[in-house]
C-alpha cells in the first residue's frame, strides 16, 4: 500500500488485546520476502494504514532490534506488541510470527523425509537446491554493500573468510575476534567502524498515531531495576527448567538435550540475520553432531526460504530431521519425535530474543537518540559477509559436485544457479517467484537426465 497524500488529523482509536491478536496472527501467515520484506509489512500496515505507532517510534525501536542477536523482525513484531499491551502482547506478537512457520516446517519436512525419494519430490529438490545456492551468495553481497564502506572492513570480511575456509575456525571464535576488534579499535580508529545510516529517518507523516512522538512512555515500558530482575530471572528460570527437564528424561548427551545447548549458543550468535549463523548451525548439526547431512542442510534452507516467518526457522527442520533420525521417542513414532526436537529447537532458538525486547525495551524507551556502542557490531557485521561467501561455495561444492570433485560436474544445476543469480541481481525478482520457476526448472530436467 502506498504512501498517504493527505494525513489523518484524528488519532485513532485504542486498540484491543483481540484486534491486534488478529493482526499478529495474520502477520505470521504472510511474512514473506525475509527481514526486509517484513519490517515492510509490519511498517505499511502499523505506521501508515492503522497508524498504531510514529514512524519515529518505529525506527527507534527497530534499530535496537538491528543491534541484537536474533531475528530482527521477529523481535521488532515483539518490541511492538509489547509496546501495545504489555508481556502478554510482546509474548503473543512474538509467538504468532513464528508458530505459522513452524507447523508448515513440520509438515513439509515429514513429506520431505517420507516421500523424498519420490522421483516428483527430487526433480523439485533438484532445481531448488542452486536456486539456494544463489540466494546465499546475494545475500553477501546485499550485507557487503551495507556493511564494507572501507578498506579495513574488506580486510575483516576476507579474514574471516580465510579463518572459516582454510583454517575451519568455529563461527564464535570469528564473532568474537570480530567483536574485540570493533570494540578497541574504534578508541584508535572511530570513523573506521561508524554504523552508517542505520535505517533511515522518518521522511513522512502519516497523521497522529496512537503512540507518536510526543507520546508518554506507557507504565509498564518505564524501567525499573526490580522489573529487569524479574524478566532476567523468569527468562534464565525458563531455560534452565526446560534444559534441565530434558536431562533429566533424556541425559545430558541425549539428542534433545544437546539440541537444546547447541541452539542457545547459536541464538546468541545470529548477528547478520540467518545467513551469518547457518555456517555454526552446519559445523554443529552436521559436522560435530551429524543430526543431518549437509546435503539435507541445503534441502532446509529451501524449504525455509518458501515458508512466512524468520528464515532461521531452518532450524526448526534441522530439528526435525534430527529427531526423526535419532529416533529420540522411539522408532515407532518417528514424526513425533521429529516435530518434539523441532519444537525444542525453535523454544531454545527464541527464548533469548523475547528476554532481550522485554528486558531492554524499557531502556530503549527511555532515550530516544542513537543506541551507542555499535562499533563491535559494524565489524561483526563485516565479518559475516566473508562468513556468508564461504557459506556458499559450500552450497556450491554440494550442489554441482554432489558425489563430490571426484565425480561428475552437474550441469543443469549449474544452469539454474546461474539464471537465479541473473534473476536476483539483475531483475531483482522476489524469491516466492524465483524459487517456483528454478523447483519446475528442476522438474522439467530431472525428468530428461541427458540434459543434467
Amino acid at each position: 500500500m502506498g504512501r498517504v497524500t493527505t494525513a489523518p488529523q484524528t488519532r485513532p482509536a485504542p486498540v484491543g488485546f483481540a484486534e491486534a491478536l488478529r493482526f499478529w496472527l495474520q502477520l505470521g501467515f504472510i511474512s514473506f520476502g525475509g527481514p526486509a520484506g517484513q519490517i515492510a509489512i509490519m511498517h505499511t500496515e502499523l505506521v501508515e494504514r492503522r497508524r498504531w505507532i510514529s514512524e519515529q517510534r518505529f525506527l527507534h525501536a527497530l534499530n535496537y532490534c538491528m543491534l541484537l542477536p536474533g531475528p530482527e523482525a521477529q523481535q521488532l513484531a515483539t518490541y511492538l506488541g509489547w509496546l501495545l499491551h504489555r508481556t502478554w502482547g510482546g509474548i503473543v506478537a512474538g509467538a504468532l510470527f513464528v508458530l505459522p512457520s513452524l507447523f508448515i516446517l513440520v509438515g513439509l519436512s515429514w513429506v520431505y523425509l517420507r516421500f523424498g525419494h519420490l522421483p516428483v519430490v527430487a526433480g523439485l529438490f533438484y532445481g531448488l537446491k542452486p536456486a539456494v545456492t544463489a540466494l546465499v551468495l546475494h545475500a553477501a553481497h546485499r550485507i557487503g554493500t551495507r556493511a564494507l564502506r572501507n578498506r579495513w572492513m574488506w580486510a575483516l570480511a576476507a579474514a574471516s573468510f580465510l579463518a572459516l575456509f582454510a583454517f575451519d575456525t568455529p563461527f564464535p571464535a570469528i564473532v568474537l575476534a570480530a567483536g574485540l576488534i570493533g570494540h578497541f579499535g574504534a578508541r584508535r580508529w572511530p570513523q573506521v567502524f561508524t554504523l552508517g545510516g542505520g535505517q533511515g529517518s522518518a521522511k513522512a507523516s502519516y497523521g497522529p498515531a496512537l503512540i507518536d512522538d510526543d507520546t508518554p512512555t506507557p507504565a509498564h515500558a518505564r524501567f525499573s531495576r526490580r522489573r529487569l530482575a524479574q524478566v532476567l530471572g523468569i527468562g534464565l528460570g525458563l531455560w534452565l527448567a526446560a534444559l534441565g527437564l530434558l536431562t533429566i528424561q533424556y541425559g545430558w548427551q541425549g539428542a534433545l538435550t544437546q539440541m537444546g545447548w547447541f541452539f542457545t549458543k547459536a541464538a546468541l550468535l545470529t548477528f547478520g540475520g540467518a545467513y551469518a549463523v547457518l555456517p555454526y548451525v552446519y559445523q554443529g548439526a552436521v559436522e560435530q553432531y551429524q543430526w543431518l547431512s549437509g546435503g539435507q542442510m541445503v534441502d532446509g534452507l529451501a524449504l525455509g526460504e518458501t515458508t512466512p516467518g524468520p528464515l532461521i526457522m531452518v532450524v526448526a527442520f534441522v530439528g526435525f530431521v534430527g529427531g526423526w533420525g535419532q529416533q529420540v521417542l522411539g522408532p515407532e513414532a518417528l514424526f513425533l519425535g521429529g516435530a518434539l526436537a523441532a519444537a525444542v529447537v525453535t523454544f531454545f532458538t527464541f527464548l533469548p530474543s523475547f528476554v532481550f525486547i522485554l528486558a531492554g525495551g524499557p531502556l530503549v524507551e527511555a532515550t530516544h537518540g542513537r543506541l551507542g556502542f555499535t562499533a563491535p557490531l559494524s565489524a561483526i557485521t563485516a565479518a559475516v559477509v566473508g562468513v556468508i561467501l564461504n557459506l556458499a561455495l559450500f552450497f556450491a561444492w554440494h550442489v554441482f559436485w554432489p558425489q563430490g570433485f571426484a565425480g561428475r560436474f552437474d550441469l543443469g544445476a549449474c544452469a539454474i544457479a546461474l539464471a537465479t543469480g541473473v534473476a536476483l541481481f539483475r531483475f531483482k525478482l522476489g524469491v516466492l517467484p524465483l524459487l517456483a520457476g528454478c523447483a519446475g526448472a528442476g522438474l522439467l530436467l530431472s525428468s530428461l537426465p541427458g540434459l543434467r
